[in-house]
């Protein structure tokens, strides 16, 4: 695919964390006449490019919905060709990722992966780990409901064996026990492929993140619109909670003396 880069200058209202999901791959190749797999090795060109142009752009973290619990109930052809691919992906991109500052990290239930593809990105961790510019957390055998699942039984175990009581759990507890507690909550989920729903996605921790939706399949998704997606964000108000005339005051407080 042939693209072109826009470099687009950060400030306080661009997004510090994006998050994707990456929609779209199967109906792509079967738009082309493709067997679905062919629509997921599309789809690797498109986060090598939009994985870049985050880079430029200053963005500090990029989360990528890559693989779900979900998906392990595929077609078992399909599930071994995603998982060789990521295997033989990671490995491909290591080094230019390392030119670029990008540091690889991963969440998810990662002991259901194969070998292979668990070795394969552990040393991409390992090997990316001095990084200090974008992020790039790729989720793999992730669910939301399985996090949130998994941290509940950390707390309760903790409680158990006396360490924390019951009163003490603050949403801090819970944040430090999720398999994303290293990151920032997304300030943007982008999903592509058209459809409006979240599909078991981070729901812990986009809970006032703003959403853009666009029907692009994956495949199809350039950075010109990574960049229109990222202006998108730049012209929104975000309230908290707050009124707009509280978050203008608040933004006028935080404005630094001329």
């Amino acid at each position: 695919m042939n693209q072109t880069t826009v470099t687009h200058n950060t400030d306080r209202h661009s997004p510090r964390h994006v998050a994707i999901i990456m929609d779209g791959n199967g109906r792509w190749a079967k738009a082309h006449g493709l067997d679905r797999t062919e629509g997921h090795v599309a789809g690797v060109e498109t986060v090598h490019n939009i994985t870049r142009q985050a880079s430029d752009m200053g963005i500090k973290y990029l989360s990528l919905y890559t693989f779900s619990t979900e998906n392990w109930n595929r077609p078992q052809k399909e599930v071994d060709a995603l998982m060789h691919l990521v295997a033989l992906v990671i490995e491909k991109e290591t080094p230019g990722l390392i030119e670029n500052n990008v540091k690889v990290s991963i969440f998810g239930d990662t002991e259901r992966l194969p070998d292979i593809t668990r070795q394969s990105l552990l040393r991409s961790m390992e090997q990316t780990s001095h990084c200090t510019g974008l992020t790039l957390s790729l989720a793999l055998s992730y669910s939301a409901r399985w996090e949130l699942t998994n941290a509940m039984r950390n707390i309760a175990g903790k409680v158990a064996e006396g360490k924390i009581l019951p009163g003490q759990i603050t949403e801090q507890t819970i944040q430090e026990n999720l398999s994303t507690s290293n990151l920032p909550d997304p300030d943007l989920l982008i999903r592509t492929g058209g459809d409006f729903r979240i599909s078991n996605f981070m729901l812990w921790q986009i809970a006032y993140s703003e959403i853009y939706v666009t029907p692009t399949l994956w495949p199809d998704f350039t950075t010109n619109e990574f960049c229109a997606a990222i202006d998108n964000f730049r012209k929104r108000e975000r309230r908290f909670g707050m009124t707009s005339e509280q978050v203008s005051q608040k933004n006028c407080q935080q404005q630094p003396n001329k």
